[in-house]
């Protein structure tokens, strides 16, 4: 559910609700299937539309969330880099290593 904030009542943050008749309860700004939450995952369901419209609501809820991932164990591992030759502007030749996971690039040489 949704973090209120304790002076407006709205939301200051956005979880995934677990009811299917009711709207969601997000912070302005977000979306239904949106969170806050980096490692909360979204699998849509059947809402219960009846019921919603019984309550006056006209939207339903119809995202829940799903459990939380298990992290895997890794081994740590060399990055995976990437190493070519480029020409700095004043024609020196210089090699230069990308590192694939970040993206960083380092300059070797002068």
């Amino acid at each position: 559910m949704a973090a209120s904030s304790k002076n407006t009542g709205t939301p200051t943050e956005t979880r995934l609700d677990e009811h299917l008749d009711a709207p969601s309860t997000t912070a302005p700004g977000d979306g239904p299937a949106d969170t806050t939450d980096p490692d909360e995952r979204a699998s849509s369901a059947t809402p219960d539309k009846g019921a919603a419209a019984r309550a006056g609501h006209g939207t339903v809820n119809a995202v829940v969330p799903l459990p939380k991932r298990v992290a895997k164990k890794t081994a740590e591992s060399k990055p995976r880099t990437e190493t070519y030759t480029a020409t700095r502007p004043d024609g020196t030749e210089v090699t230069v290593e990308r590192n694939i996971e970040t993206g960083e690039s380092s300059v070797k040489g002068s």
